[in-house]
């Protein structure tokens, strides 16, 4: 009866201590993280991109005269 009971605990206690120990969760979110990320950078540098060739266009428009 002991015997069972202690057994009991430590298959608990392993239980208990592998769900805190298991690290894959907490690799897969940053690995989100980081896609989430590197997509804002995306998204920033296509705007700035699309900002700079907008006035080199703007600009050509204007010594054009509007043409």
């Amino acid at each position: 009866m002991m015997l069972a009971l202690y057994t009991r605990a430590q298959t608990a206690w392993a239980g208990l201590k592998s769900r805190f120990v298991d690290e894959r969760g907490v690799v897969s979110t940053e690995y989100g993280l980081l896609l989430v990320l590197i997509a804002l950078a995306i998204v920033a540098a296509a705007t700035a991109l699309g900002l700079a060739i907008a006035g080199v266009f703007n600009k050509a428009n204007t010594k054009l005269g509007g043409v």
